[in-house]
């Protein structure tokens, strides 16, 4: 039997995403497939391999990227770029390139961030056959003129894009999704910090009562991919979440499905209700959710972010490091997590089998069980309040919002009813 690391604490964590920040991940490739072995150590994974030219959806999977090494020289044979020092200095998907050239020339191929002169920003060119490289502003404002050695030590074949599921099983089979996406090179928060909150999450769930799958794929096409091969899957899904800049010291921010009213929204806004949080409505922008909720499939998929999409200066530069992640709010996060599987896993409608009045609860010993309990009154306004509102068309979210009493206080007096014959689902 395979014994696998335990995520248990914030430290550990951090000591997973450290692991996975260096790696040069793309939409394909070797650095994809090293972050998921990886990721192996910690929870079993179930690896696709996917052809280059396989239709997906309106989409073609792509050929696969791989480089050993990129820089450019200085007439005196120093590397002014590297990309041994930050996989961030290469464009994403650059072609081979070997030539000397003057600088004037090189410059058309460079990028920077005038606005933030010390950073390295994130550039990619997935379905263009160009090459590029990134650096500071500083630097490039240092290089004197002359030529210059080019050399991206590339590859662009056809080859494989490679995603990877870890299922845990539950009492039904309706499903909720987890998706993180695995495109990204060294960005500590986007997304290497959901990865590894994922991961996380995935350990510590036991018997739940929805089957739990965790989707670890690159963005946009991965999850073209994954819906394009799992069409007979798809009408089983409960509901899901996109993680994303999961570990940034920013308050968390709920994205709503594009239902808006979906059984998560409704679920995620009662769990952030306790939390300094932001919730926003639906937009075809931003991560995976608008895959899920493109209107052929319109399912109820939010997005758990902190701060979202392109919404810090840091984003997609080289700020985004490990110095910027938050230990605390990676922890938030993941609470964040098992407190949405806490409700959305026990939130049922149920039928009060004995509607005519209110039942005598005495009798069958459900007072008796309350005694000495610290929240007697609050189990017993919650039993009553169960039964009351038990009529197939209210949840028992809607009781505990109605109410505004705990859901847990809510759900455990269900149980008990339902133990004693006045509840059927």
């Amino acid at each position: 039997m395979t014994t696998h690391r335990d995520l248990e604490t914030g430290a550990d964590l951090r000591e997973l995403v450290a692991r996975l920040y260096p790696l040069c991940r793309s939409i394909t490739g070797d650095g994809v497939r090293r972050t998921l072995e990886i990721l192996g150590e910690y929870i079993p994974l179930e690896v696709h391999e996917v052809p280059t030219g396989t239709q997906v959806l309106d989409w073609t999977v792509p050929q696969e990227w791989n480089i050993r090494d990129a820089y450019v020289k200085d007439a005196a044979g120093r590397r002014v770029i590297d990309f041994q020092e930050s996989n961030l200095h290469v464009v994403g998907y650059s072609v081979p390139v070997s030539r000397t050239m003057p600088l004037a020339e090189l410059r058309e191929h460079l990028h920077t961030l005038p606005d933030h002169p010390a950073w390295v920003p994130y550039r990619t060119s997935y379905y263009s056959p160009v090459w590029g490289f990134c650096l500071a502003q500083d630097t490039l404002d240092a290089l004197p003129d002359g030529d210059y050695e080019v050399c991206v030590d590339s590859t662009l074949d056809d080859g494989h894009l490679t995603y990877a599921e870890h299922v845990v099983p539950g009492q039904v089979a309706e499903e909720v999704i987890i998706s993180c996406h695995t495109c990204h090179p060294s960005l500590a928060n986007d997304n290497v910090a959901g990865i590894a909150i994922a991961a996380a999450f995935a350990q510590k769930l036991e018997n739940p009562y929805y089957t739990y799958r965790f989707l670890f794929m690159p963005g946009t096409i991965g999850a073209i991919t994954w819906l394009a091969r799992n069409h007979e899957r798809v009408g089983r899904i409960k509901a899901g979440l996109v993680l994303a800049c999961a570990g940034d010291p920013g308050s968390l921010t709920y994205k709503r499905s594009r239902r808006g009213d979906a059984e998560i929204d409704r679920v995620l806004e009662y769990v952030l209700s306790g939390r300094t949080h932001k919730i926003v409505d639906f937009s075809p922008y931003g991560y995976d959710e608008r895959q899920f909720c493109s209107p052929g499939f319109n399912l109820g998929v939010g997005s758990l972010t902190r701060t979202p999409y392109a919404g810090y200066p840091e984003y997609h530069t080289s700020a985004d490091n490990l110095d910027f992640l938050s230990t605390e709010a990676m922890e938030e996060t993941l609470q964040t997590l098992r407190d949405t599987h806490a409700v959305l896993d026990r939130n049922r409608s149920y039928v009060n089998l004995s509607p005519y009045g209110e039942p005598q609860l005495g009798k069958r010993g459900l007072y008796d069980s309350l005694g000495g309990r610290s929240d007697a009154k609050n189990a017993q306004m919650a039993m009553l309040w169960v039964l009351n509102l038990s009529d197939g068309e209210h949840s028992l979210l809607d009781v505990a919002e109605r109410s505004g009493l705990p859901f847990d206080s809510v759900a455990a007096a269900a149980q008990a009813l339902h133990d004693a014959g006045l509840l059927k689902d």
